[in-house]
């Protein structure tokens, strides 16, 4: 785990990836705010009418505003999540020819599928979290129902996106990502620090390069 997530960093500080990362947030910025623009009216409804519950106007109108705040953000991660499953595949090629050059491409994810994945993936986020948010007011708790959450929306698209290009075999994929939500756990830590959330998404990917490939370095 240290020798992966060692390499993972080194790989993320190199040019290459800083302006695949700045592509992508700047296009995931673009699709959230247009989503928050069209949407937000229609968020804002929904979370009051959930959250009407509360005893005191104040306190509700307060809960309102942090949760908008909140479902806002997780609509940037979403987005960074999807354009960067939808980008990847040329800088995995890349890094795994530098780590493991004696490893083949095999094949490439398809675009539908990919897509089809991450918005699964981002979905079933998302409805567990408009259901479920109270619960990141949790001390301690709420941090690590955070981190499960955002690892729903890494783990399964990222898998998808680095086997289909260089594993074959289902078998040895699932032996290859035992433990592997803890890896979409440790990349999501990102998105507790400012600016440095956009690094979430494609750390996941480079974690699980090295975890899928790591066996057959040289």
């Amino acid at each position: 785990m240290t020798h992966i997530l060692g390499k993972s960093f080194k790989d993320i500080l190199s040019s290459t990836v800083l302006l695949f990362v700045l592509k992508v947030t700047l296009i995931a910025a673009a699709i959230t705010y247009s989503i928050i623009w069209f949407m937000g009216g229609g968020i804002n409804s929904f979370l009051a009418s959930y959250l009407s519950w509360i005893p005191w106007e104040w306190l509700q109108t307060t809960g309102v505003t942090i949760a908008s705040m909140a479902v806002s953000y997780m609509i940037f991660i979403i987005m960074i999540s999807i354009v960067t499953s939808f980008m990847i595949e040329p800088l995995l090629i890349v890094l795994a020819k530098k780590h493991y050059p004696k490893t083949n491409v095999i094949g490439t994810p398809n675009i539908s599928t990919s897509i089809f994945l991450s918005l699964k993936s981002a979905m079933s986020m998302f409805v567990i979290f408009l259901f479920t948010f109270p619960i990141m007011f949790i001390p301690l708790v709420g941090a690590v129902y955070l981190l499960w959450l955002w690892s729903i929306l890494l783990k399964k698209p990222t898998i998808y996106d680095v086997s289909s290009l260089f594993i074959e075999d289902k078998k040895e994929l699932k032996a290859r990502t035992k433990k592997s939500t803890m890896l979409a756990m440790i990349a999501a830590g990102f998105n507790y620090i400012p600016v440095l959330n956009i690094f979430a998404a494609v750390f996941a990917q480079i974690l699980f390069l090295h975890k899928i490939l790591g066996n057959e370095e040289v």
